[in-house]
């Protein structure tokens, strides 16, 4: 498992113990319909479309510059040091849901590696059912670790230059995969 814009997120949630268990399962439930979504011929159907493609990796390098904006602006503005539980209040659950389905679904490496590289894999199987029960599981089990692990770690890394220095690597992350989905189109012209 990579740590993407997904993974990065659910992270960062976790670390501030903010509906982290929520956002696991909702990335959970996310990547199982992908991956069945992709074994079940959806990466066959995106193949023959490259402009959705496309319009997916360019949504996608926009968001992702405009979310490690943010991080970096939190890197840097006072209120980023307000860690602590009691300093700074919880988002709803519905907004983080949201940002979670943003974070998903506007993501184009989450269709790549989920519908397009193990769907394809998961296609040529003898048995595709049993193929997407494991991988999905494995999915399941790196999120719920991911998040748990993290929420457990919060009181050692509950430090205002750890949550600088979380942001500021959040923000490189989302900038180095925005270029990489961007870098393929400029190399080429």
């Amino acid at each position: 498992m990579a740590i993407g814009a997904q993974n990065a997120f659910v992270l960062a949630q976790s670390l501030r113990r903010e509906h982290h268990l929520a956002v696991a399962a909702l990335c959970m439930s996310c990547d199982a319909i992908l991956i069945t979504a992709g074994v079940f011929g959806l990466a066959t159907l995106l193949a023959r479309y490259p402009l959705a493609m496309e319009i997916t990796r360019w949504g996608g390098v926009l968001f992702l510059v405009g979310y490690a904006l943010l991080a970096l602006r939190r890197a840097i503005a006072p209120h980023a040091l307000a860690v602590a539980e009691t300093e700074r209040p919880l988002r709803a659950r519905g907004t983080v849901l949201l940002a979670t389905l943003a974070i998903t679904l506007l993501n184009p490496h989450v269709y790549l590696d989920t519908m397009v590289l193990i769907g394809s894999v998961g296609a040529q199987q003898t048995w595709p059912a049993w193929f997407v029960a494991g991988a999905a599981s494995a999915s399941m089990l790196w999120f719920l670790g991911l998040a748990v692990g993290a929420a457990r770690l919060a009181p050692l890394l509950n430090r205002p230059l750890t949550w600088r220095l979380i942001d500021v690597l959040v923000a490189g992350m989302m900038l180095r995969v925005a270029w990489s989905l961007a870098a393929p189109l400029w190399s080429a012209g």
